[in-house]
């Protein structure tokens, strides 16, 4: 024996042996005891005791399953099983965990739960409805699916270019309602457009004017601010999308004045059917908007906003100055002749859109300069959906609205950290895609993002991250598992095996995630690494894509068809055989050839924002 390896061997220690099993065997003898003292004659002695030998181990063996239940369900053996089942799946989720929490069977269980219009199918039809009716499958682990309940938010995380989008378009694709759509490209809107198109109208609202392309609707700010409380949210939606995320100090007391002025200011353009242009005038030179303000703030069924208007109307100059370049930021829109176009006129019918389970895709750049209008559109169709679900069997709506939120903390930096955790109870489903928790936090601040991350029920984490605290964060959130390490003495034998927790995923192995790879943080689940789906790859997109270019194609070819006929007919019409037309000579009489009509200018009633 080598002698190093036997005085560095330690000491082994006595393992004591488990109890039950001897219990058992106790038990089961007796029963087997009395077994066979009531096969004896009759007349053996003891005989007559057999039934209580066997009730007697009967007996045993039920106090054994009792405390083995016990120990099962107390805390001590709760967190035993979850350890060897980590050990057992190197800490990641297992097929059967997969079935029973995220798989399409685990979201039909809730079929009636996540769509009230179910309860009146009976138990056998509902097996006939699409798991997609339910739920939406974000990735594959293995051969399983991992499915989001339509009352669930996800969130995703990735780096540009990473796969985010075109995953994201998948969930609009799958939406089973109404779908709002935002992005600073229009890359959603031709990948997911047609294949919306059958489902629904689909609506557009550029106030950017990105790739030159129309809004199909208009929405004004001022639209339903008659209403005080509509006033107020309308005013918080437009001054959420420049404000500085944080609380305390200066910052938030001058958000809050703002949003009491400019809420007033609203209420009272409503109320005299006056324009944003109004309301910017009016913040501009409050001295001189002082008479018509409260003139028209007399007619608002709430004194209080006459007050607000008074007090920010008789406050000295320096906060007043103050008020105003909080405020002014939140219009600045007014000043892009294509943004106050998209917010001319108009309120939008969202009652309409959901029953009609129609599309509406939001564009904005990356400036900000039009954030506050699609934010406060954003807003106006969450809050009416809600509104509306309030109204309808179990509070949920049916069909459910689908936010899709592409670059939110771009372009559309509404409520999130309250909206994820209320808006899932009315089936308003609500996919998040950023970039960063940098990013998150940039927008919303420390407590806001820490909300949304903890309000959602799934999050992919996309690779290409090099931040060492997210990736950090990202390696905690998977835990850890045990590894064991071999040890050899010099002579090249194992000498001692050991074990050593470490993260079931290190931040470099999330960082290196391939292509289509990510890493899924579900609730109720251990973390599971598994594809996801890219939209241009998807059947329908694909029929899609090929209808249009067989459409083009079939006009092309209708175009040179018709091109070439009338050269042939031509060159017929002129040709001469024997001093006679060739037209006449074959006896072909040759059709009119209609005029072309003559040009009439055009007029802005024909158009009609289709081609759009």
């Amino acid at each position: 024996m080598n002698t190093m390896f036997a005085t560095t061997r330690a000491t082994p220690r006595r393992l004591r042996r488990p109890l039950w099993p001897r219990v058992a065997a106790v038990g089961f003898g007796l029963i087997g005891l009395g077994s066979v003292m009531q096969l004896m004659p009759a007349d053996t002695p003891g005989r007559d005791y057999w039934p209580w030998l066997v009730l007697a181990g009967i007996g045993v063996l039920a106090g054994l399953v009792g405390v083995w239940w016990h120990r099962r369900g107390g805390s001590a053996g709760v967190v035993t099983r979850w350890a060897a089942r980590g050990q057992r799946h190197h800490g990641l989720a297992s097929p059967w965990a997969i079935l029973r929490v995220a798989s399409g069977f685990a979201m039909r269980r809730r079929a009636v739960v996540l769509r009230p219009s179910l309860r009146a199918v009976g138990w056998g039809a509902r097996w006939w409805v699409s798991t997609r009716q339910l739920a939406t499958p974000l990735a594959r682990v293995g051969w399983l699916r991992v499915w989001s309940a339509i009352e669930d938010v996800t969130l995703r995380i990735g780096g540009p270019r990473t796969g985010k989008t075109g995953e994201l378009c998948c969930r609009i694709l799958d939406a089973p309602g109404a779908v709002i759509a935002t992005s600073t490209r229009t890359d959603l809107i031709e990948l997911t457009g047609p294949c919306r198109a059958r489902l629904g109208p689909v609506h557009i609202f550029n106030p950017s004017g990105i790739a030159g392309m129309a809004s199909t609707i208009t929405f004004d700010p001022l639209s339903g601010c008659a209403d005080p409380a509509t006033a107020t949210a309308r005013a918080a939606d437009l001054l959420a999308a420049t404000s500085a995320p944080g609380h305390g100090g200066d910052r938030e007391f001058w958000a809050s004045q703002a949003r009491r002025v400019l809420a007033a200011l609203l209420h009272a353009a409503a109320l005299g059917n006056a324009s944003m242009r109004d309301v910017l005038a009016w913040v501009a030179d409050p001295d001189t908007a002082a008479p018509e303000v409260h003139r028209l703030l007399r007619r608002s069924p709430q004194p209080a906003y006459e007050s607000d208007a008074g007090q920010f109307l008789a406050t000295n100059e320096r906060t007043r100055s103050s008020i105003c370049s909080t405020i002014m930021p939140a219009l600045g829109w007014l000043t892009d002749a294509t943004a106050a176009a998209a917010a001319d006129k108009g309120d939008f019918d969202v009652a309409q859109l959901l029953e009609d389970c129609g599309t509406v895709y939001m564009l904005g750049a990356e400036d900000a300069q039009t954030a506050p209008l699609v934010t406060a559109l954003t807003g106006h169709i969450a809050r009416q959906a809600r509104r509306i679900a309030a109204t309808q069997p179990g509070g949920r709506l049916d069909p459910p609205l689908t936010l899709a939120l592409d670059e939110a903390a771009l372009i559309c930096p509404i409520p999130l950290d309250n909206w994820t955790a209320d808006m899932g109870g009315r089936n308003v489903t609500i996919h998040i895609a950023a970039q960063s928790r940098a990013q998150l936090r940039q927008r919303w601040g420390d407590t806001g993002a820490a909300a949304i991350l903890n309000n959602a029920a799934t999050l992919l984490i996309f690779g290409g991250s090099r931040d060492p605290d997210d990736l950090a964060a990202y390696s905690t959130l998977t835990g850890e598992r045990y590894e064991h390490t071999p040890t050899w003495d010099d002579d090249g034998a194992l000498s001692s095996l050991s074990r050593h927790r470490i993260p079931v995923l290190t931040p470099a192995q999330i960082a290196q995630l391939p292509a289509r790879h990510v890493v899924i943080i579900r609730r109720g689940m251990a973390p599971a690494v598994g594809t996801v789906q890219m939209a241009w790859k998807r059947s329908e997109v694909r029929a899609a894509r090929r209808a249009a270019a067989w459409g083009e194609c079939t006009l092309r070819w209708a175009t040179e068809w018709e091109r070439w006929s009338d050269r042939f007919e031509e060159w017929i019409a002129t040709t001469e055989v024997r001093g006679v037309s060739l037209a006449q000579w074959l006896g072909i009489t040759l059709p009119p050839r209609p005029r072309p009509p003559e040009p009439t200018p055009a007029t802005s009633s024909d158009f009609d924002g289709s081609h759009a």
